[in-house]
């Protein structure tokens, strides 16, 4: 069986655009108990509806309920875990042991995923969890494929392995840091993370009277002292599935639409093999990111993690297609600027025009009339094209 590929959805239509460029699962957050905030999350009503979309697909959904408990953080919460049981969600994610023990104690047939936050690295604790009757454990990010290895031998089989194969990873130590509370009261192990390790920050000198400050430097790799580079690990996907790796994780659930269907869709081709991975690395320069590392896999080949917070992208999201391709022409909805003579390149599931480009010749508004500049927001255009493309197929342009 291949590995189960398990995307981010931060809001109800990133989660259609990650099942339909191919995610098995998705995972994403209540209005409670999530660690991100500020992504869009889905309150009760959305959640059973998100439910029965994903089991119509044969597709599955994964809620967080990863934060750092507090005392006061238990009021709801088994009221909470009754209704995500009772919606049908297909399992939870959950970092802190209280909140196993209180989800067992409350529905003990919800299947239980442990978060990375647990800072899980080793068989002894694995092997202790499933005595609790956790089902998969999602390993710390601080692990190495051969230490991977290592632990899938020494636990039972039925236990899954989760691990993140792509996007920004925290500086601290499995995502436990308190520079965001310590700094701006917002706490990111609970849920407001205000990303301080992006800041730009300097020093002083205390015994220069004047108080001068030095801007923090590292050499030609920026300023930004506590940053990550983004995990990209699609070209050892196949490492992972032998080291025992079950599930295949990408991190985002604040990124963009267009991030989440550039990113679900190269790895999809790259598990099922239908694209050349060289080809889809290059895809994954097309959406926005830092530049990639492949973190402690390869224990010290690539230590080196400082990195500028400015995001990289060499293609845009112009625009989505809103039906399928008839009789020359497509329904086309703008998202970003594009003029009369660009070259726009098609983000699609399908393989025949995956990557196919279009010029823009021939591009009219609801009324007939001819568009030579496409600048105004989610208009709706008809773009002359003889490929076949399909509602959700995405357009852009280079940079």
């Amino acid at each position: 069986m291949k590995p189960e590929l398990l995307a981010p959805a931060g809001t109800f239509e990133k989660m259609k655009t990650a099942f339909r460029f191919g995610a098995d699962a998705v995972y994403f957050a209540g209005k409670k108990f999530g660690l991100r905030a500020f992504a869009g999350n889905f309150d009760e009503e959305e959640i059973e509806t998100a439910v029965k979309y994903a089991h119509g697909l044969n597709k599955k959904v994964y809620i967080t309920i990863n934060i750092l408990a507090h005392e006061d953080d238990f009021d709801g919460l088994p009221e909470y875990i009754k209704y995500l049981e009772k919606a049908g969600v297909d399992a939870v994610i959950v970092a802190d042991f209280g909140i196993v023990n209180v989800i067992k104690e409350t529905c003990p047939n919800l299947e239980v995923h442990i978060s990375t936050q647990a800072n899980v690295l080793n068989s002894y604790a694995i092997n202790f969890l499933a005595k609790l009757g956790v089902k998969r454990i999602i390993l710390a990010r601080e692990l190495s494929i051969e230490e991977i290895k290592k632990i899938r031998k020494k636990i039972p089989k039925e236990i899954d392995l989760e691990c993140f194969v792509h996007g920004a990873m925290c500086i601290s130590y499995s995502g436990r840091c308190l520079l965001s509370n310590y700094l701006s009261g917002r706490d990111s192990n609970r849920g407001a993370c205000v990303q301080a390790c992006r800041w730009k920050y300097c020093i002083s000198e205390i015994s220069r009277k004047d108080g001068q400050k030095y801007e923090i430097q590292e050499d030609a790799r920026g300023t930004y002292i506590l940053n990550s580079k983004d995990m990209c690990m699609i070209e050892h996907l196949k490492e992972l599935e032998e080291a025992g790796v079950n599930s295949f994780k990408i991190e985002g659930r604040m990124k963009s639409e267009y991030y989440v269907a550039t990113v679900v869709n190269a790895y999809r081709k790259a598990i099922d093999q239908t694209e050349d991975v060289k080809v889809l690395r290059a895809e994954l320069e097309k959406a926005s990111h830092r530049h990639y590392t492949t973190g402690f896999y390869f224990a010290g080949e690539e230590k080196e993690c400082l990195e500028t917070s400015m995001p990289i992208q060499t293609h845009e999201f112009v625009a989505v297609v809103l039906e399928d391709a008839d009789g020359g022409k497509v329904k086309i909805q703008q998202r970003n600027r594009f003029l009369k003579g660009d070259t726009l390149e098609v983000l699609s599931p399908n393989q025949e025009t995956f990557n196919k480009e279009i010029v823009v010749e021939d591009l009219k508004n609801i009324n007939n009339e001819e568009v030579t500049d496409a600048k105004q927001v989610q208009q709706t255009l008809f773009l002359k094209t003889d490929l076949k493309l399909q509602s959700g197929d995405i357009l852009r342009k280079k940079v």
